[in-house]
């Protein structure tokens, strides 16, 4: 099983925390069976000793000492009465005592070193053990190869009776993991990916099931969020489909209604004086018409080219926009700029100017609307890193719902008939310099728009001045 599953990682960490138990609970346990062990040669001793002083004769005493040491594995033993130290069983050993076990006076983590002293130094040497019993103090000498392998015996017990217990709890935990956790977690992958797959398809979305809460709030976060994207994509879709149907329509209406123009204009010369007065009306009908049908098909293309960024002066490319948007209209707006000569902008000159053109229009119309003359005026300044173009006009300012809604196609416009195409266009293509155009202020006095954008850095002008890629060059040129 792979380490970078959850599974296997759970199975894993189960294993170490199981072990690191054992070992915390093996290292009491072995003190407790060493002291136990040397505590039952201390009785063994104390039995032989008494034994010992209640025999008679010298020959059976020596006999009985034989059999009593060799049957407690003691070298001899010592009896301690009132302050007395006896030999009572003794026999001959070679070597010295190299080490020496109070049972009295120890406290818990001397034992537990002691221990763990013994059971991992093989060697055999002779220690000597003093200990209570129920006559008093007795102390004995031994062998320590015999308590080195009963300990080696009950560690080796101990190890295989925990890895028995953390192999049966690490799969019990796995295959509870598994049930619990890893397949509701498989089951919402699954569904992810197939809802990847196919987003369209409805059948695909994941149903909640009743289970653990944490996974059941996320099934139904995830159930929610694709309701929401299955709805959002058939709504695009449509939206989609509209935009194609509009478009077609838009350019054949666009044709219809440009052959009407042209007849429309046969018939401005007309004697009647009738047909003279509604031919005027008829052709501004009919050019707002093709206008729309042109804005349309504008908007309704998958998306605007990338800007061809250059660095160039700002002042002829709004002069020729206000060109433009002054010489027609019924004279009631005046347009103005009021920027530096010299201001240099970073951008496409023929996006920034279609910018320019719909927000100087949208100011235009509005000034129009009110049929009290009025100006729409062009600003524009370097402040820090951002160049800032403001469009003013001292209209009648922006309806609540205009304003909730700019920059939304079909839904932004002010005036009646407007489709509300100018700001959403003008705003797609400041977003591709990146920069933000924005409502700064409208009111009885009239609105401000405020393009933002980010000015060029000094090595950019110098390249410019060098004839380099960004060459420096007149809007509109």
């Amino acid at each position: 099983m792979a380490l970078n599953t959850l599974s296997g990682r759970f199975l894993g960490l189960t294993v170490i925390f199981v072990v690191i138990a054992t070992v915390l609970v093996s290292v009491p346990s072995i003190t407790r069976f060493r002291d136990n062990y040397l505590q039952s040669r201390l009785e063994l001793g104390e039995l032989g000793a008494l034994a010992m002083l209640n025999s008679s004769g010298d020959a059976a005493s020596e006999g009985l000492q034989s059999i009593l040491l060799q049957t407690s594995g003691l070298l001899n033993v010592v009896l301690w009465d009132g302050g007395v130290r006896e030999l009572v069983l003794s026999a001959p050993f070679d070597g010295q005592v190299a080490e020496s076990y109070d049972l009295v006076h120890s406290d818990t983590r001397t034992r537990i070193q002691d221990a763990l002293h013994v059971l991992f130094l093989d060697q055999d040497r002779i220690i000597k053990v003093t200990g209570a019993t129920g006559r008093g103090i007795v102390e004995v000498t031994m062998h320590e190869t015999p308590l080195r392998m009963a300990l080696v015996d009950h560690a080796k017990r101990i190890f295989y009776v925990s890895l028995g217990l953390s192999l049966a709890t690490a799969a019990l935990l796995f295959l509870a993991v598994q049930r619990l956790i890893v397949r509701p977690i498989d089951r919402v992958v699954a569904h992810m990916t197939a809802f990847r797959d196919d987003p369209e398809d409805s059948t695909r979305i994941i149903s909640p099931r009743e289970g653990a809460r944490e996974l059941h709030e996320a099934e139904v976060a995830l159930h929610d969020l694709e309701v929401r994207l299955v709805s959002a994509l058939r709504q695009k879709e449509r939206l989609a489909q509209l935009g194609s149907a509009v478009a077609k329509i838009s350019h054949d209406l666009r044709n219809m209604l440009t052959t009407a123009q042209l007849l429309a204009d046969r018939i401005d010369g007309s004697d009647d004086p009738a047909v003279r007065r509604t031919a005027p009306k008829l052709v501004g009908s009919l050019a707002r018409a093709i206008h729309l049908c042109e804005r349309t098909l504008d908007f309704g293309r998958a998306e605007e080219l990338p800007p061809v960024v250059t660095i160039f002066r700002l002042a002829p490319l709004v002069g020729e926009v206000l060109e433009n948007e002054g010489s027609g209209g019924s004279g009631l707006a005046r347009v103005a700029a009021s920027l530096p000569g010299d201001l240099l902008v970073r951008g496409d000159p023929d996006q920034l100017f279609r910018v320019l053109t719909n927000l100087v229009r949208n100011g235009v119309q509005a000034v129009e609307a009110t049929g009290q003359p009025a100006s729409v005026t062009v600003i524009a300044a370097q402040v820090g890193g951002t160049t800032e173009i403001r469009v003013r006009d001292t209209g009648p300012g922006l309806p609540e719902k205009a304003r909730e809604n700019l920059f939304r196609p079909f839904r932004g416009s002010a005036r009646p008939g407007g489709s509300g195409l100018g700001l959403a266009i003008a705003g797609e293509l400041v977003r591709g310099h990146g920069g933000t155009v924005t409502l700064e202020e409208t009111g009885s006095r009239g609105s401000t728009f405020l393009v933002c954008l980010p000015s060029p850095t000094p090595g950019e002008v110098a390249l410019a001045g060098n004839g380099g890629r960004g060459e420096l060059r007149a809007g509109g040129a």
